[in-house]
């Protein structure tokens, strides 16, 4: 049983329409070991920005952040997941917030193991090899892409047409998000700046 619970979200991968489906309507999906995809897919992508090969890793260790990883991966996928989240429940959707994210989370694993596979190749390839490194690179982020659609479509039972403009709405939520975000942020820091302004006068007054 635990065997096959590993093995499903592969089996997501090469048959989407039946592994999301069984996702939702089986309970096949396990919410734990999406968010161990999410933790897995963090680490391999630090390991990637440190270690892969000089030709085609263009960072600089010393100036290498592993901090920046949970800016870039873990904050977007909750990110998505709220807003899609959101937009859904207004136009009749019928998935649920961890479904969501279990949906997400599967739709990581190409980038998983591509980009697992990537950092081994990066030591060995010349030169010349380079476009087969990006092509792999290329064909996980649109596998993933690809799956991330099928799920939101099949745990949302939504049409195509549908799906597309839940996308594009979930887009434009995220970019709302985050001006907010960074609006109170700003706000917060004026505060902050004021208050301790007025204490200094106080104090020099004093």
């Amino acid at each position: 049983m635990r065997n096959e619970l590993f093995k499903y979200p592969f089996y997501v991968c090469v048959r989407p329409f039946k592994g999301f489906w069984d996702l939702k309507y089986e309970e096949k999906g396990r919410t734990k070991l999406g968010l161990a995809i999410l933790a897995i897919l963090t680490i391999i992508v630090i390991l990637k920005r440190q270690y892969s090969g000089f030709i085609v890793n263009f960072n600089n260790p010393n100036q290498l952040n592993s901090i920046d990883e949970l800016i870039f991966i873990v904050f977007p996928f909750f990110l998505f997941a709220i807003s899609n989240w959101s937009i859904t429940t207004l136009m009749e959707g019928e998935g649920k917030f961890k479904e969501i994210v279990m949906v997400t989370a599967y739709a990581l694993v190409p980038m998983v193991m591509v980009n697992s596979a990537t950092i081994i190749i990066s030591q060995f390839i010349t030169r010349e090899e380079v476009p087969l490194y990006y092509f792999l690179e290329g064909t996980a982020l649109i596998w993933f892409l690809g799956l991330l659609f099928v799920g939101i479509m099949t745990v949302h039972q939504y049409t195509v047409a549908k799906t597309v403009g839940t996308f594009c709405l979930t887009l434009i939520v995220m970019g709302i998000i985050i001006f907010l975000g960074l609006l109170f942020f700003s706000l917060i820091q004026q505060m902050y700046a004021f208050i301790e302004t007025i204490y200094r006068e106080i104090v020099y007054r004093l």
